[in-house]
């Protein structure tokens, strides 16, 4: 026995971990999202793990969730890896992107970007602190035409229908709605306010109104906040209602306008699929109009499922050019792990592996790895036995494994293959060259 140090395998909180089984479901997930983005014409790019943290603390308020990097055995001399920190999201490292690699690219600019990301956060259920987002972007020169606001939540809704979800709901709002209005009642720091309302699904009408006191709003502006923030509908019925508010501003009308039209462009979707919800306002500084969020609608605690937005200038910290975009993102490691902690996920295969050939001895091995070069050379994951164990113990292994069917090479000169189908237990001869799965069920 050795003496080494045994090390007490345990989790670490907030970095989720699948077995091969639930994370061959996964794994299907996310092709499935990327064949519906690729369906759009976005195309795929991979930014690196990190950034320069100047870069990640441009914009909004992250600085507590960003990780840095330090080595063990750092030199004190040599500080460079403790300027880069890992992305919290995709979009900051895509407007950093973009203006790299602007004379290369062609615009608009339709990327989708599937990566982990990291934050600093306390884990708890829907939080982690290493998941996987799955993001698309429109990022164009100067501007970006107002139907991408609505295309972008219209491919969200078409990758999360396709797979097999609870009810949810996508609300949508605009920033020039909120802004507009909060400038149209005369508060000094609108942003203060967008901060603040954002935390309503958390802390309540009585919580946020308390912090709108706090910062200087008066009773009658907090009650206005919080009017519109219950505001919820289509387009024209939205309208109606802000404006029954008596606030008045061109930055509201503005809003409004851009609102009604991207409920109009999604109005062909299910109805109450897609809905405006003027309580939405996305933390992050760096949305200027249209946003988006997505929830359980038998558990909009949980947190977002799907969320973006319009910025206008991200990338304009990194190059004297105007490049504004719109952006939505689906939180797969969220939705994912609720689903699989619930039950609610019918696992896949334990291994890849359609056919195992037997290895009946070792002057049998040669044919054996022919026969499985053949299977795989016509499209079959095939697996060749790692021993010359007792055929019973091969067939066992690949029983626990969940392989379909066990080949058989010859097991002497005058021998043929056959082919068991582990489902129904039948067997029968095979050719390697033409066999094909149905063959064994016929």
């Amino acid at each position: 026995m050795s003496e080494q140090r045994v090390v007490r395998p345990t989790p670490i909180s907030g970095f989720p971990e699948w077995t091969p089984q639930v994370r061959a479901v996964e794994q299907r997930w996310l092709d499935h999202i990327r064949a519906g983005f690729e369906s759009y014409g976005f195309a795929s790019v991979e930014t690196p793990s990190v950034e320069n943290l100047d870069v990640l603390l441009a914009k909004g308020e992250t600085s507590q969730e960003v990780y840095t990097l330090q080595r063990l055995q750092a030199d004190a001399k040599d500080d460079s890896d403790a300027k880069l920190g890992l992305h919290f999201d995709l979009t900051v490292p895509t407007a950093r992107y973009v203006a790299q690699h602007f004379n290369e690219l062609t615009f608009p600019f339709k990327r989708y970007q599937i990566q982990r990301v990291w934050r600093g956060e306390r884990p708890q259920e829907g939080r982690y602190r290493e998941f996987t987002q799955c993001d698309i972007d429109v990022i164009n020169v100067d501007s970006v035409p107002l139907h991408f606001d609505a295309e972008l939540p219209r491919i969200a809704h078409e990758v999360l229908s396709g797979l097999d979800l609870p009810a949810w709901t996508l609300n949508v709002n605009n920033r020039k709605v909120l802004q507009g209005f909060y400038e149209g009642l005369g508060v000094k720091d609108p942003v203060v306010v967008i901060r603040a309302v954002d935390k309503l699904h958390k802390i309540g009408d009585d919580g946020v109104r308390d912090i709108l006191l706090a910062e200087g709003l008066n009773d009658e502006q907090a009650d206005a906040c919080l009017a519109l923030a219950r505001v919820r509908g289509g387009g024209a019925d939205v309208t109606g209602k802000v404006e029954a508010l008596g606030v008045a501003s061109e930055l509201l009308s503005e809003g409004l306008r851009e609102l009604t039209f991207v409920l109009d462009e999604l109005s062909d979707l299910p109805e109450g699929s897609v809905v405006a919800d003027l309580s939405i306002a996305r933390g992050l500084d760096y949305y200027t109009g249209t946003v988006y969020e997505a929830s359980f609608d038998d558990d909009p605690g949980y947190g977002s499922i799907c969320a973006g937005g319009r910025y206008e200038d991200l990338a304009g910290q990194f190059i004297r050019r105007r490049l504004p975009g719109v952006g939505i993102s689906i939180g797969l490691t969220r939705i994912f792990a609720k689903l699989v902690a619930e039950g609610r996920i019918q696992e896949g295969r334990v291994c890849p592996t359609d056919v195992m050939v037997v290895v009946p001895g070792a002057e049998q091995r040669a044919e054996a790895l022919r026969t499985g070069a053949l299977l795989r050379g016509r499209g079959f994951n095939t697996e060749v036995f790692h021993s010359t164990a007792k055929v019973g113990k091969q067939i066992q292994y690949a029983s626990k494994k969940g392989v379909p069917f066990v080949w058989f090479p010859p097991f002497g000169a005058d021998g043929a293959h056959e082919v068991k189908d582990m489902a129904s237990g039948e067997q029968g001869p095979a050719d390697p060259a033409t066999w094909r799965p149905a063959d064994a069920a016929e």
